[in-house]
């Protein structure tokens, strides 16, 4: 069955990745009030965590990533199973956290981020051994380093 939403998605994000960041966050916000705050909590989670990623300032981004952690509250496994038969909940929070952790880095706020970092950490055990995977614990790695050296800096990586 296809998901008209995740479609929608999915188009919008691959205009972003093509450069088109004012297209795609148009597309996106379009999208965010057809779903609504109280709509399926699986679109407005993956919406919010890719809209993030289109600001350039942190608190913009916060503002999404909040978001999307709002979203995977209620979300819940049979959900996302029906968009593939591998997710799980547990395995949207080690990014959801890193996200979390940088932007609040990036603004100052480094003991809400490192508590992110922490929450990320513990979760690790929920994602594979892929490029997935490896991507979320080097983005941890890295935002731990800018932490620790007190850089409130954007990442080349976030």
């Amino acid at each position: 069955m296809t998901d008209a939403t995740m479609t929608a998605i999915n188009d919008a994000v691959a205009l972003g990745r093509q450069g088109n960041t004012e297209q795609a966050r148009e597309a996106l916000a379009a999208l965010w009030n057809s779903i609504g705050a109280d709509g399926d909590p699986l679109h407005r989670c993956i919406l919010g965590h890719y809209m993030a990623d289109l600001h350039d300032h942190a608190a913009d981004a916060l503002t999404w990533d909040v978001r999307a952690l709002d979203a995977a509250e209620a979300l819940t496994d049979e959900r996302t199973q029906r968009l593939d038969a591998s997710l799980t909940v547990r395995g949207f929070y080690p990014s959801l956290h890193l996200n979390l952790a940088d932007n609040y880095r990036r603004l100052g706020a480094f003991d809400t981020a490192q508590r992110h970092v922490d929450a990320a950490r513990a979760r690790l055990d929920a994602l594979s051994e892929d490029g997935y995977g490896d991507t979320v614990r080097a983005g941890i790695s890295h935002v731990e380093a800018a932490l620790a050296e007190g850089s409130t800096d954007r990442l080349p990586t976030h």
